[in-house]
């Protein structure tokens, strides 16, 4: 058992995996689980029109439907880690997963929008119990051995419900009503509910969640959602908002701070290499999310696509994600895999610049193909090793919150990258947006590379004094 720096206990001779039934059944509610939530989140996307038109709100009241479940994530990601060390991984994964269904239930049943708002409300506080500890449950099943192996399959897992959900979704839609596409949780929700029988056992903390840390945490990142929802409307009011999630985050911060395992990791954070896997973390999703939500208005409202084809166009970017985690997340176990990271970063990089800068017309658009799969391969490769070094850094005993951490950053890349081309609609002519939203992207993507890079010569240097 080695030390990291932060004061956690990496075993690199690995956890005693589960035996093999036992941990198929594990893998399989895990996986059912992460799928559940990541469809969730691309179906309602799709249909925000439709729902907008049943419930008789406006678009802008559409969007709250993401908005909401969303801050429900961002504010419960930290509290389910905590709460998992504290009272057992699997009992708050698998309480997780009948929130969320009974949430997605209410959203079904919802004869309105501050009920549908409720509702989702509801399957995100859900929906962050299964971010937060999947992979580590995933470790523990596989053992810290196969980590690399287990953090792939989870990349993969994702990436492949990222590229139905939207098809899923309009089938459903045009085929049904917006509430089958809530009620088709349930085959994956029972799945999930009856294979977490055979979760393994994690250890409990011998202290409780201190309630007040967890109400802190919810008003800091709740006023960070809110003023990025203010922020198009009043740039004031955001920033008096971002201010006051400022003093809500330092108040939580002081009140954590010397305990063994406190509600924000700052334990885990003050180990350079975990700060600067975060770090590159949130750059490297903030350039995807840039990318992801720029390249639709470029194809439609530039160059006169229908949806369907900006659909097909877009659809390599999830495989691309999918065949490289399959492939990297088992090289990963059996390599050193920080070069991949900045590899990663800087082919996504690569892939939205080309996009931004190629000249494509309507009928010659089909190079598209080419590049969206090049970034989705090269956030693959990024995305698994980085992932990887973020658990091993934090050791098993606070794997959960090391999930909590990684959720985080992805939420909250997720939400800059969308801010960022909200901020470029507001201030630049609309026809430059998209292609200046991705260039911007990609500079992101290579700020990523460059945080990996910092990390991987630290650990360079780390190794060489100890040789």
């Amino acid at each position: 058992m080695t030390p990291n720096p932060a004061g956690a206990t990496t075993d690199l001779a690995g956890e005693a995996p589960l035996p093999g039934p036992a941990r198929l059944a594990a893998t399989v509610s895990v996986l059912s689980a992460m799928a559940l939530v990541v469809l969730d989140a691309g179906m309602v996307n799709v249909a925000l029109p439709t729902m907008a038109t049943a419930l008789e709100t406006s678009p802008a009241g559409a969007v709250l439907i993401v908005t909401s479940y969303q801050a429900a994530l961002l504010m419960a990601l930290m509290p389910a880690a905590a709460f998992g060390e504290r009272l057992g991984n699997a009992l708050v994964f698998r309480a997780g997963v009948a929130v969320f269904f009974a949430g997605a239930i209410l959203s079904a049943l919802a004869p309105s929008l501050p009920w549908l708002l409720a509702a989702r409300l509801v399957q995100g506080i859900g929906g962050a119990a299964v971010m937060a500890l999947g992979v580590s449950l995933l470790r523990s099943a596989v053992g810290t051995a196969r980590l690399g192996e287990a953090v792939g399959w989870n990349a993969l897992a994702v990436a492949l419900a990222s590229a139905a959900a939207p098809t899923l979704g309009s089938l459903l839609i045009e085929g049904f009503d917006r509430r089958w596409m809530f009620l088709a949780a349930a085959p994956t929700a029972m799945a999930a509910l009856l294979a977490s029988c055979f979760l393994p056992a994690t250890p409990r903390g011998p202290t409780p969640v201190d309630l007040g840390s967890v109400a802190l945490n919810a008003l800091a990142f709740g006023l960070v959602v809110i003023a990025v929802e203010a922020l198009p409307r009043s740039a004031v009011a955001a920033v008096l908002l971002f201010m006051a999630a400022a003093a809500a985050m330092r108040l939580l911060v002081r009140r954590e701070a010397g305990k063994a395992a406190p509600l924000v990791p700052l334990d885990l954070l003050a180990d350079k290499g975990f700060r600067l896997s975060v770090v590159a973390s949130v750059l490297c999703f903030t350039g995807q999310a840039a990318g992801l939500v720029a390249i639709p208005f470029y194809l439609q409202q530039g160059l006169g696509l229908t949806t369907l084809e900006v659909g097909l166009y877009l659809l390599p970017w999830p495989l691309g994600v999918a065949a490289a985690a399959a492939w990297v997340g088992r090289l990963s176990d059996r390599a050193l895999m920080e070069r991949f990271c900045a590899a990663g970063s800087w082919i996504l990089a690569t892939g939205l610049f080309a996009i931004a800068l190629w000249p494509f017309s309507r009928e010659e658009a089909w190079p598209l193909f080419g590049f969206t799969a090049l970034c989705g391969v090269g956030f693959g490769l990024f995305q698994v090793p980085n992932n990887r070094n973020l658990f091993q850094a934090a050791g098993s005993g606070r794997s959960g919150a090391a999930g909590g951490a990684q959720g985080a950053a992805r939420l909250t890349g997720q939400m800059s990258g969308a801010l960022l081309m909200t901020l470029l609609f507001n201030l630049a002519p609309p026809a430059l947006v998209p292609r200046t939203g991705l260039a911007i992207g990609a500079a992101f993507a290579i700020a990523s590379v460059l945080a990996t890079l910092a990390r991987t010569s630290r650990q360079e240097r780390e190794s060489h004094h100890a040789v």
